[in-house]
């Protein structure tokens, strides 16, 4: 029993270790900018009416793009034959946003999904290839949307530090196929479909790309529900930077904010804090927005994501209250 505690309490060991690094690096990083700003700068100059609308517009959208995550989610679902209702889903990703921005907690947010999921589905496999393949929906989504923001304004591309943009789009998309070409191979992912152990979620995830490639209607309703949803994200920025008063063109947002959110799921900060604002100062700050204004960007961009998660701790506290149902093809018990 001494052996089976101290095994448990080893991994959760390593959790909180990398916490507080996580933690350490933010706070660095952040300190690092924070030297570099004057105070007066993280407030706009001219406060008005319309400074309280793009606020209220920013918090809206915000909350407009959990429910459209759920919306990718339930799509993604359907994949494998799961029909589960977007309030439900709606629900469980408020709940997971709660934990991932609110809780200082080393579970996250797609951890708390994967788990109510399962509940949901009837299976924890399918919970987990769904999660997995949402989130790589975004992979396409993102890189999209940075070249679409330069074909828009092409003297973007002059800008000092936008090859960093292009980097960051073109590697995801490198990982993007690195991980696809695995999870569609039948000798390598797929030969895990049919294990009764924790190899059998990488075989889910198998399952779910070799459907997707042969239902090429829900492949791209997927892909659109992405876009949308990482639409959205965009749409939320650029209130927020006129809330601050930056003059940014639309474009720059477009092409450089997806970039941002690409790099920031990269799990070194907690957060993102300090890798969000560090990027929106590397790209911004060519574009003539203060180091002051790029960081104070960063801050409330996830200040409008906090308010929002703070909306998930009833459903993070009262939990599920749906019946499981059982996928076809797939055993509940596992």
């Amino acid at each position: 029993m001494a052996m089976a505690l101290g095994e448990t309490a080893a991994p959760t060991r390593r959790r909180s270790l990398l916490l507080w690094l996580r933690m350490l690096v933010s706070a660095v990083l952040l300190a690092v900018l924070v030297t570099k700003i004057h105070p007066e700068n993280l407030l706009p100059e001219h406060q008005h009416l319309s400074t309280v609308v793009f606020l209220i517009a920013g918090l809206l959208l915000t909350g407009i793009g959990v429910v459209l995550s759920a919306w990718r989610w339930q799509r993604v679902l359907r994949v494998f034959d799961a029909d589960v209702s977007l309030r439900t889903l709606s629900s469980h990703y408020f709940a997971g946003q709660f934990v991932g921005n609110v809780l200082p907690s080393t579970i996250g947010g797609d951890v708390l999904r994967v788990s109510r999921g399962a509940s949901a589905t009837g299976s924890g496999s399918v919970a987990f290839a769904s999660v997995a393949l949402e989130r790589l929906s975004g992979f396409v989504a993102l890189p999209l949307l940075v070249v679409l923001g330069f074909v828009a304004r092409p003297s973007l591309l002059e800008s000092d530090n936008a090859w960093v943009a292009l980097a960051i789009a073109g590697g995801t998309l490198a990982l993007l196929a690195v991980i696809l070409s695995f999870a569609a191979s039948p000798r390598l992912a797929g030969r895990f479909k049919d294990h009764d152990n924790w190899m059998r979620f990488i075989g889910a995830v198998h399952v779910g790309v070799d459907r997707l490639r042969s239902r090429s209607r829900e492949t791209w309703g997927i892909l659109l529900a992405a876009l949308v949803y990482q639409g959205s994200v965009v749409a939320s920025v650029f209130c927020a930077a006129h809330v601050l008063d930056l003059a940014l063109p639309t474009a720059a947002v477009l092409a450089f904010v997806p970039a941002v959110a690409m790099a920031q799921t990269v799990p070194l900060s907690v957060s993102g804090f300090g890798v969000r604002e560090g990027l929106l100062v590397l790209f911004l700050t060519p574009l003539g927005v203060s180091t002051g204004g790029a960081v104070a960007l960063g801050l409330l961009w996830y200040a409008m994501l906090l308010v929002v998660s703070l909306l998930g701790a009833p459903a993070f506290a009262v939990g599920h209250r749906h019946h499981a149902r059982p996928t076809r093809g797939d055993d509940s018990t596992r």
